[in-house]
């Protein structure tokens, strides 16, 4: 590409990460914002279960606060090895660039 810089939307660089392979920059940072919201209901589903009392419910919730670190454990480190792709490089790969930016 040339000098120009493509100005592409949050939601559009997210919909192309969803449609091509590797994984973009805004992307990653919404699956962090979900992975935050899904800690923040744990942890006030934890926090109830410990209210109630209920062990089994304790423990069940506990189980889902675990999976749901480890999951987001283990995309992190996977991430860390492959490395993120550009928003261009994934426009390119499904030949959705402009023509003003085509060299």
């Amino acid at each position: 590409m040339e000098n120009k810089k493509l100005d592409i939307s949050s939601a559009k660089a997210v919909l192309l990460g969803a449609l091509t392979p590797g994984v973009n920059g805004p992307t990653w940072n919404t699956l962090k914002s979900v992975f935050l919201m899904l800690g923040a209901c744990l942890a006030v589903m934890l926090g109830l279960a410990f209210s109630s009392s209920d062990s089994p419910l304790i423990l069940h919730v506990g189980f889902l606060v675990l999976i749901a670190a480890a999951l987001f454990l283990l995309l992190s480190w996977f991430l860390s090895q492959i490395g993120l792709v550009s928003v261009e490089h994934q426009m390119q790969e499904i030949d959705c660039v402009p023509d003003e930016y085509r060299k």
